[in-house]
């Protein structure tokens, strides 16, 4: 174990809670920005360059890491990583892409905070941990506040928001999943190479499947704003986050840095308040307080917490 002097510590702590800040800060914007640059080249197209380019930077990052080479993994691991790879990213990417698109920036980002939630059933499907009556206490709470949250939409009538809504509570149980899955992977090989090798084997389905949308998407048309929104929310959103947040948790642990990610769906209704005229109901409000306590309580009933590897969107 590294030990550091007791100001190069306090340093660090201090470094690493100022980046947790700005991290969820520019998770809550990234919701908004999105949603810009789905209007303006379809999410099929954001998908298709997204996983162009995201590859690419985890390759680097693999090579430099391994000072160019591949490291080797079993045959069986292989196709495990191909396997996650094909829901963390083919499913629970693409599914949390189109939910975006078809809900709004705050519903989008409160249902995305509902992951452990189903982290603890599916521990508890497997037989991996028993839930304390705390955590289905929270559960239940945390349900009811979505219901709650929701609402609105499903009485007015407003399917195609009620449905990207759905959506994204279904990819919140696939990287969920991921989660879970990819630990012992993450034990054996480390978080880069995991996620390299995830990342690498799940971009071939979504390229293909995104490649007549990638092919017919307005390239030409595209201003520099969305294609500053395009790179910021794939390079610095989402893999520089993934890094970023994994030395967080490194330095500070995951119960101290786990409760930062609350603070994600205040910001992203905030500045979907302020740029995108997002309005919120007194009953959107509350639905949105219950379901996050209710998240909380589910995932701090229990004395211990896991590392969570990060698929930030």
């Amino acid at each position: 174990m590294t030990h550091h002097p007791p100001h190069a510590a306090s340093r660090r702590e201090s470094l690493a809670l100022a980046a947790a800040l700005v991290l969820v800060t520019v998770w809550g914007i990234n919701f908004s920005v999105q949603k810009f640059v789905y209007a303006a080249i379809t999410p099929g197209g954001f998908l298709f360059a997204r996983y162009l380019i995201m590859p690419l930077c985890a390759l680097g990052l693999l090579l430099h890491r391994y000072r160019g080479r591949f490291p080797k993994v079993s045959r069986a691991d292989f196709w495990l990583l191909a396997r996650l790879g094909f829901i963390g990213h083919f499913l629970h990417v693409g599914m949390v892409t189109y939910g975006i698109h078809w809900s709004t920036a705050f519903s989008s980002s409160l249902i995305l905070a509902c992951g452990p939630i189903f982290t603890l059933m599916i521990l508890r499907i497997m037989g991996l941990e028993r839930l304390r009556p705390a955590q289905v206490t929270g559960v239940a709470i945390a349900f009811a506040g979505v219901l709650l949250f929701l609402s609105d939409k499903l009485l007015g009538g407003r399917w195609r928001a009620s449905g990207g809504d759905l959506f994204l509570l279904v990819a919140s149980s696939f990287f969920s999943y991921y989660t879970v899955a990819s630990k012992p992977l993450i034990e054996r090989y480390g978080g880069v190479v995991t996620m390299t090798y995830a990342t690498l084997l799940g971009s071939i389905p979504i390229v293909l499947a995104t490649l007549p949308a990638g092919l017919s998407a307005p390239w030409g048309s595209a201003s520099a704003a969305v294609w500053v929104g395009l790179l910021w929310s794939v390079t610095v959103s989402a893999f520089l986050g993934w890094l970023v947040w994994g030395w967080v948790n490194a330095v500070r642990g995951v119960a101290r840095t786990a409760p930062f990610m609350y603070l994600m769906p205040p910001v992203a209704g905030l500045v979907a308040w302020l740029f995108a005229g997002e309005q919120y109901s007194a009953i959107k409000l509350t639905g949105a307080g219950i379901t996050l306590a209710g998240v909380a309580l589910a995932q701090f009933g229990s004395n211990r917490l896991r590392e969570a590897p990060a698929l930030v969107d």
